[in-house]
């Protein structure tokens, strides 16, 4: 999966307590009472979600349902005290002058976490926990229960009664900073054993042919990196005919045969929503006993899939599609590598001879579609990134290396995308109600953000006030393969802002997509999964959809929400490792490009490592520096810092706990 979450990425083999956490309309909608929030009105009682700072503060964030964020109020260390990171509380909120807001009278709502991470401290002769400074303020009174405990030891407690009881310690030499970030976001780490059960029992049931469709004749490939172990989707190519036009058919796993909506093995699976991929560790979707043997498509076996056929004409336009249950046999399992080699010099491995007459018609395939994208715009979502290494004796981290896309990718991205476009046009026509994927066009401001960030850098991008798909095209052409490319994309998404899943149909800008939606990863999405329930309850002949299912946009706000904690718990695993990787690298220095201003300094990326430091403010010389406006330079007497702008930097300390990397400019 890519960054943006909107490409087939499966090339890093991504490598918990509650059983369903559901959804609470507080966990939804918190906000205020009503009115705008000028700074001149008088105290406002208000309902609001708790963010915690590591230096002890805190912030409530308020918003309107369904509306970006519109109020944040200091919260005093005290008054703190009691509550933990993502508390739901009731508060008064007074104007303080500038903008500013203050929080007080904090009454707990609604507590949606229930574990906690944190090292034992010992006070008079009581045992503390001292909680993730993230997620608390303040050491907490610690019920070790029968388990006995000492300073320093690294535990996991849950919340109760206003209490936290130990569940259990980590061994000695065990990741400490993997489990505080399970911890933070609210990961579900393990399965209970009835879902287990539950998993190894599917298993019972053959893949049986009965009234699917008969592939297993058709020479059919899958693609990934070699340590991928849940495999969910194949491709087919058919030659083309007598018209030149060509088949491409895309099997997907159809997890939905073992994965029965309501079971046990299922609401796990919803309350996870998504796989997470934490460097070192993965938290699966599905347990391994099912998802990576039974459900995985390989090479030689019989597996249940849901096939989306695509008729692609001689000029890349898919003209028709078909969606029906099959049976496939993978006759090759191929890796990126291999792959791109015979799409760039035509070497053919010794996996592919089963395979060797079929592969010409794949990059034929791939060659159509990606002219017809290219004709539409957007950008190529799957891109270099970084990625840690591990000694295999010792699980320290050994390197930081970055991973190329290669043509392979390309191709494997183009026939899934393709796939996933053509699933929603299928459903949409025949008035199902699905998740939608929906990426909004980016504001104005946005845009102008990227402008002014493009030109520091060196690049004119020239957007104008509007963005469109084929000037984001250009954009992306023009910068790929420079050096400030890694820093580029990364201010280039941000301004083009998320994705998410909605019953409401859209259009995804980023990938100018008229409509979209996940169906090619039923293993590691739920969203995947209720869109392969849909198709096949319209397969065996529903037809009593309801228009824009309430019941649908619920489960496309639960994912969001859980697709959001995954993903910071991800940069938060990234950015712990960074720091304990630059810690060997103090005093080192680096060429770096800066890509964020925040009022307490600049935020640099080192050029080639991905690696984000922050640059203090009240370091620089010549100072004092405040930011502009919209956070795009960082202004002083004599100089300015600007967004884009090439610098060098000297590490000079790390914090593994809080993720941080901090430089210093070196002129």
């Amino acid at each position: 999966m890519s960054r943006t979450g909107e490409g087939p990425r499966k090339r890093r083999n991504r490598n918990p307590n509650e059983k369903n956490p559901g959804i609470s309309p507080c966990a939804l909608e918190v906000g205020y009472d009503g009115g705008d929030m000028d700074t001149s009105a008088s105290p406002r009682t208000v309902t609001g979600r708790v963010d915690v700072h590591p230096r002890g503060f805190g912030f409530l964030t308020v918003q309107k349902p369904g509306a970006p964020e519109v109020l944040s109020a200091f919260i005093t260390p005290p008054d703190l005290n009691p509550l933990f990171a993502g508390d739901v509380v009731n508060a008064t909120v007074t104007a303080s002058g500038e903008g500013r807001w203050t929080a007080s009278g904090l009454s707990l709502v609604e507590r949606t976490r229930t574990v906690v991470y944190g090292e034992v401290v010992s006070r008079r002769g009581s045992f503390f926990l001292r909680i993730d400074k993230e997620v608390s303020n303040t050491e907490w009174p610690l019920d070790p229960g029968t388990t006995p405990v000492q300073p320093n030891d690294a535990v996991v407690a849950r919340i109760a009664d206003g209490k936290v009881v130990l569940l259990y310690k980590l061994e000695p030499g065990a990741d400490r900073s993997l489990e505080r970030v399970i911890a933070r976001h609210g990961l579900h780490r393990d399965f209970p054993q009835e879902v287990v059960a539950e998993a190894l029992r599917a298993r019972e049931v053959p893949h049986a042919l009965g009234t699917r469709r008969d592939l297993r004749a058709i020479p059919t490939v899958t693609v990934d990196a070699p340590s991928t172990r849940d495999i969910d989707d194949a491709i087919s190519v058919l030659p083309a005919g007598p018209d030149g036009a060509v088949r491409l058919l895309v099997s997907i796993a159809d997890v939905g045969e073992s994965v029965k909506e309501g079971s046990a093995l299922d609401l796990e699976a919803r309350a996870r929503a998504t796989s997470v991929y934490l460097a070192g560790r993965v938290l699966p979707m599905l347990p391994e006993e099912l998802s990576s043997n039974w459900l995985s498509l390989v090479p030689d076996q019989e597996r249940h899939c849901l096939t989306v056929e695509l008729r692609i004409d001689p000029d890349g336009r898919v003209t028709s599609a078909d969606v029906y249950e099959s049976l496939i046999r993978s006759w090759a399992r191929l890796n990126y590598d291999e792959v791109a080699e015979f799409l760039d010099d035509g070497t053919v491995s010794s996996a592919m001879e089963s395979v060797r007459e079929a592969m010409p018609w794949f990059r034929l395939a791939a060659a159509r579609l990606a002219v017809s994208r290219a004709a539409r715009g957007g950008m190529v979502m799957s891109r270099d990134e970084a990625r840690f290494t591990f000694d295999t004796a010792t699980g320290a981290v050994s390197g930081l290396a970055g991973e190329k896309d290669t043509s392979a990718h390309g191709m494997i991205e183009r026939f899934m995308v393709a796939a996933n476009e053509a699933i929603a046009m299928w459903l949409m026509t025949r008035g199902v109600p699905t998740v939608f994927r929906v990426h909004e066009q980016p504001d104005p401001q946005r845009v102008a953000d990227v402008n002014a960030f493009a030109l520091h850098s060196g690049f004119a991008a020239g957007f104008g006030a509007q963005l469109t798909p084929l000037a984001l095209a250009a954009f992306d052409r023009q910068i790929s393969g420079a050096k400030a490319e890694a820093a580029l994309r990364s201010v280039l998404r941000r301004s083009l802002g998320p994705s998410r899943y909605t019953v409401k149909p859209g259009p995804h800008f980023g990938l100018a997509a008229p409509l979209y939606l996940h169906f090619t990863s039923p293993i590691r999405r739920y969203a995947d999964l209720a869109v392969h329930r849909l198709i096949k309850a319209y397969l065996q002949g529903r037809r009593d959809f309801v228009h824009e299912d309430p019941e649908v946009e619920l489960l496309s706000q639960h994912i969001n929400l859980r697709a959001r904690s995954a993903n910071r718990a991800e940069v938060d695993r990234h950015h712990e490792l960074e720091a304990r990787f630059m810690a060997t690298r103090i005093g080192q220095q680096f060429p770096a490009r800066i890509v964020r201003v925040k009022p307490f300094g600049l935020v640099a990326q080192l050029d080639g490592m991905w690696v984000e430091g922050m640059v203090p403010a009240d370091g620089l010389a010549g100072g004092p520096y405040r930011p502009d406006a919209r956070e795009l330079s960082m202004v002083g007497a004599k100089r300015t810092f600007t967004v884009g702008m090439p610098v060098k930097v000297k590490v000079v300390s790390t914090d593994e706990q809080l993720g941080r990397v901090e430089f210093s400019l070196v002129e």
